[in-house]
C-alpha cells in the first residue's frame, strides 16, 4: 500500500491562532480506498468541483453491473497513475455515483478522442502522472500530465472552474472537452448534449442526463485566454454522418454541435512554456446563467489572484474553529476534516437565485441561498448538529431549501436523497425530518415558518406510498414479508416521529404531539426479548425464523446488522437499555460489539464494508453505529465512552490517502472526528443535548455567528490520559456527561481534567 507523507514546519501549538488554517487541510485524504473523496478545487459549499479523474468505467460489463464503479464515485483513486482529464462536478464521500460533468483534458501531439486505457493511455488522450508531481490544497490543485509535458493547475470560485494549462514547445496544442464522460454509466447516461461555439474565445452548451439524477441539465460557458485556431467534434453516438441533411462537413469549424455523446476539441497556437487558461461557468437554469456567473465571478485572468480568493475563502470558514492539539498530525486531522464537512451540501442557483426545482420549473430563491446535494441518511446525524453550531445560517438556509422541495414536490415530501432538482430516493427514513427538529429545537429558525415547517414534516411521515409507511401506520412496523430492510426502518421512522413530536410540543401543538409521541414508541414492536434483539417481524405478527445477528444481508437491515441496530433508539435510550436487560447486561453487550471477532463470510458478503472500517463488530464505516461508542454515558461505565472514542479516533482517521475508515459520506465521517475531537457529540439530533465523551485536543476556541465565544480546554492532557477525571463548566463542575445546547451558544468555558484511570 503506497502512502503520502506530509512535512510540517517546527510545530507549536501556540503558533496555531496567529496562522492559517488553510496550510493544514490535505485534500488527498481519504481518496485511496473507501473515502471516496476528490483531490480537486473548490470553495465551501460551492457549485463547482473542479478534480481529476483517474479513470473511465462503464456501469456495466456485458450487461451485469461493474463492480469496479462503486470505486469511483468522486472520480479519483490514488492508486491509479493515470489521468484522463478534469471535470467541473464531484461528491464527496459518497457511497453511489454520479456527475463527472464537462471534462477538460489538454494534450498536444497527433489529436485523440478517445480516452485510452490505463494500461495504455497512449492510444488516447489521457495521461500518465506521478504523485510526487502533484498538489492537492484548500482551494488549488496542481499536477504535471506527464505523457503531455502539461502542467495543469486548478482552482475555483463558487460557480467557475479556473483552468491554466503550461504547454511545452510542441506543434500542436489541443484542450478537449468531453460530454461523454462522467461518473456513472460512462457516456450512457447522456440525453442530450449541445455544444456552441459564439466566438473566438467563447463556447456555451448544456448537457442532460439520465443517470442517478433522472432529468439532470445543467448548462455551462467557457472562454478561453486566447483565440482558437480550430476546433472541431465527434459524435460518438453516430459517427457515420449519413442522409440528405448532411449536406457539409459539420465536424470540423462548425458552430454548433448536438448530439447524445459529444467530445469537442479547441487548437491553439502555443510556445514553449506559454499559459492557455480556460474558465469555465455552470448554471442549472441557462447558458445565459453561465455567462453571467463567469462575469459576475472571475472577470479576469489573473489565476493567482483567484487562488488566493479561493483560500482566503477557506482560511475565513476553517478559522471559526482554533485547535492546538496533541500531535502535529492531528492538525491534519483536523482542519481536512472541517474541509469535508464544508464541501457538502452545495450551493444549487446563480449568481442571481435563478436555479430549476424539482418540478424542473426555473425558479428563483428570494432571500436565502438554495442548496444541494442532501444525503440526509447520513448527515442528519452530525454534520447538521455541526452546522447548528458553525454555521447556522446556512444550515437555516438548508432547511429553506428543503421546504422549496417540499412545495415543489408532487407528493409533499421532503427530500429523501436529492441533487440538482431532483429527488434519488436513496436510504431509507424521512430525515430531513430530523434536520428540520433539529434546527427548529436549537433556535436556529431563520427565514423560514416553524409551523409550516412542522406541518411538512407531518406530511412527509403520513405518505403512504413511500417505503413501507402504510404498513408502518397500520402495525406499528414494517413487516419484513411486505417490505425489505424493515427493522431498519421501523426504528428510523420511530426516531424521526420522536423529532416530530418535539417541534409538536415545542410549538403548542397538542395535536400532533399525541399523534407522534405515539408512534415514536414502535421501536418496540420489533425487539425480541427472546434474542436481546431488534429482529424482522411478519405481518401476522410473529418474528420471522430465520435469523442471523452478524448477518448484513436479508436479516432486515440496512448497512448494518442486528447488533449494530439494536442499539438505535437514540430517542430513549434508557428505555433500550432497560429492554436489553438493564445497565450491566447492556455494558456486556456495548463491549462485545468492539471486541468480538467476525468471521471471514462477513466481510464477504457486502461490498461497502472493508475490515479497515471495523472494530470488532462496530461498524464505523457505516453510520448506523456512529453513536453506539457515546451509550456508556446511560450507564454505571461513562469512563468507557471516553476509552472508546480515543481509540477509534486514531484508528478511523489518519492524515494519508487512506486515512478515512469509510465513505466519508459528504462529510458525516468528518463530523463525527470533530465532534468526538472536540469531547462532545449529538446522540440524538432533534434534542438540544449533546454526550460528553474524551477531547483529543488540547485546546478550542469556536466562534460563533453570534459574536460570542465557546472555549474549551483539558488539564493533564496526553495520548495516554484518556479518562475524564472532572468536568468544569463556567467554573461549575459538572454531575453528568451531557452539556445543553444554549452552553455552548452562550458562550463560555468548559475544562476538562485529564487522567491515565478512569474515574469508576
Amino acid at each position: 500500500m503506497r502512502k503520502i507523507s506530509f512535512t510540517l514546519l517546527l510545530w507549536c501549538p501556540a503558533l496555531l491562532y496567529a496562522q492559517q488554517p488553510v496550510q493544514y487541510v490535505r485534500p488527498i485524504i481519504g481518496t485511496e480506498k473507501m473515502g471516496h473523496t476528490y483531490p480537486g478545487a473548490t470553495v465551501p459549499f460551492g457549485m463547482v468541483q473542479l478534480s481529476p479523474d483517474t479513470d473511465t468505467i462503464p456501469y456495466e460489463l456485458d450487461g451485469k453491473y461493474n463492480p469496479d464503479v462503486y470505486k469511483y464515485c468522486a472520480g479519483y483513486q490514488y492508486t491509479d497513475n493515470t489521468i484522463t482529464g478534469f471535470s467541473h462536478t464531484h461528491f464527496s464521500g459518497t457511497g453511489h455515483s454520479d456527475l463527472g460533468d464537462f471534462l477538460i483534458m489538454p494534450t498536444t501531439g497527433p489529436l485523440q478522442l478517445n480516452p485510452g486505457t490505463a494500461d495504455h493511455p497512449e492510444n488516447g488522450y489521457r495521461s500518465r502522472f506521478s504523485h510526487a508531481n502533484e498538489t492537492a490544497e484548500a482551494g488549488y490543485y496542481k499536477v504535471k500530465l506527464d505523457d503531455h509535458n502539461i502542467t495543469a493547475e486548478l482552482t475555483a470560485t463558487n460557480r467557475v472552474g479556473f483552468h491554466q494549462y503550461t504547454f511545452p514547445a510542441a506543434g500542436d496544442a489541443h484542450i478537449i472537452l468531453d460530454l461523454v464522460a462522467g461518473i456513472y454509466n460512462y457516456g450512457n447516461k447522456n440525453v442530450w448534449t449541445f455544444v456552441r461555439v459564439e466566438n473566438d474565445t467563447l463556447v456555451t452548451g448544456y448537457r442532460q442526463t439520465n443517470g442517478w439524477a433522472r432529468t439532470r441539465t445543467l448548462y455551462f460557458a467557457m472562454t478561453f485566454s486566447k483565440p482558437i485556431k480550430k476546433y472541431g467534434h465527434r459524435n460518438y453516438a453516430n459517427d457515420v454522418y449519413k442522409g440528405f441533411w448532411r449536406k457539409f462537413n459539420q465536424s470540423e469549424n462548425f458552430p454548433e454541435m448536438a448530439g447524445r455523446q459529444i467530445r469537442a476539441w479547441f487548437d491553439f497556437d502555443t510556445k514553449a512554456g506559454e499559459q492557455v487558461k480556460v474558465k469555465f461557468a455552470l448554471s442549472p437554469v441557462s447558458t445565459e446563467g453561465a455567462q453571467n456567473n463567469l462575469a459576475a465571478e472571475i472577470p479576469g485572468w489573473d489565476f493567482d489572484a483567484v487562488k488566493r480568493q479561493s483560500q482566503d475563502a477557506w482560511n475565513k470558514e476553517l478559522s471559526k474553529v482554533a485547535v492546538q492539539t496533541i500531535r502535529p498530525d492531528d492538525l491534519i486531522n483536523f482542519y481536512t476534516a472541517l474541509y469535508h464537512t464544508y464541501l457538502s451540501p452545495t450551493t444549487y442557483m446563480d449568481a442571481d437565485g435563478a436555479y430549476r426545482g424539482l418540478d424542473q420549473l426555473n425558479r428563483r430563491a428570494e432571500g436565502f441561498t438554495n442548496y444541494s446535494t442532501f444525503s440526509l441518511w447520513d448527515t442528519y446525524r452530525a454534520l447538521h448538529p455541526l452546522f447548528n453550531i458553525l454555521q447556522p445560517q446556512r444550515n437555516a438556509d438548508m432547511v429553506r431549501s428543503m421546504l422549496e422541495h417540499y412545495n415543489q414536490s408532487v407528493h409533499k415530501m421532503l427530500p429523501v436523497w436529492s441533487h440538482q432538482g431532483n429527488e434519488n430516493w436513496c436510504m431509507i427514513g424521512y430525515h430531513s425530518v430530523s434536520v428540520i427538529a433539529d434546527a427548529i429545537m436549537k433556535g436556529n429558525v431563520k427565514g423560514y415558518d416553524a409551523m409550516q415547517a412542522l406541518e411538512a414534516c407531518a406530511n412527509t411521515a403520513r405518505y403512504k406510498p413511500y417505503d413501507g409507511l402504510e404498513w408502518y401506520m397500520q402495525l406499528g412496523y414494517v413487516p419484513e414479508d411486505k417490505n425489505g430492510s424493515s427493522v431498519s426502518k421501523t426504528l428510523e421512522y420511530a426516531y424521526d416521529d420522536w423529532c416530530i413530536a418535539q417541534v409538536a410540543k415545542k410549538l403548542g401543538r397538542e395535536d400532533l404531539y399525541n399523534e407522534f409521541i405515539k408512534r415514536s414508541l414502535n421501536y418496540r414492536n420489533v425487539f425480541d426479548p427472546t434474542t436481546g434483539f431488534m429482529r424482522p417481524r411478519l405481518s401476522d405478527g410473529q418474528f420471522r425464523k430465520e435469523f442471523d445477528v452478524l448477518s448484513t444481508h436479508g436479516q432486515g437491515y440496512i448497512e448494518g446488522n442486528a447488533w449494530n441496530y439494536s442499539l438505535y433508539v437514540p430517542q430513549y435510550p434508557a428505555d433500550m437499555i432497560a429492554m436489553m436487560g438493564g445497565k450491566k447486561q447492556f455494558t456486556g453487550h456495548l463491549d462485545s460489539l468492539f471486541t468480538m471477532h467476525l468471521p471471514d463470510a462477513f466481510f464477504a458478503e457486502t461490498e461497502d464494508i472493508t475490515r479497515e472500517g471495523i472494530i470488532g463488530n462496530y461498524v464505523h464505516g457505516n453510520e448506523p453505529a456512529h453513536h453506539a461508542a457515546y451509550l456508556y454515558n446511560w450507564t454505571d461505565a461513562p469512563w468507557k465512552t471516553q476509552e472508546r472514542i480515543r481509540m477509534i479516533l486514531p484508528k478511523m482517521y489518519k492524515p494519508t490517502a487512506d486515512g478515512l475508515g469509510g465513505n466519508d459520506d459528504c462529510g458525516q465521517m468528518s463530523a463525527w472526528y470533530l465532534f468526538s475531537t472536540l469531547g462532545f457529540y449529538p446522540v440524538c439530533p432533534g434534542s438540544t443535548e449533546y454526550a460528553l465523551g474524551s477531547p483529543a485536543v488540547r485546546s478550542a476556541s469556536i466562534r460563533l455567528e453570534n459574536g460570542k465565544t465557546f472555549s474549551l480546554e483539558t488539564i493533564d492532557q496526553s495520548e495516554q490520559n484518556v479518562y475524564v477525571k472532572k468536568v468544569v463548566l463556567n467554573g461549575k463542575t459538572l454531575n453528568r456527561p451531557f452539556i445543553q445546547h444554549e452552553d455552548i451558544m452562550n458562550g463560555g468555558k468548559i475544562t476538562f481534567y485529564m487522567s491515565r484511570k478512569p474515574a469508576k
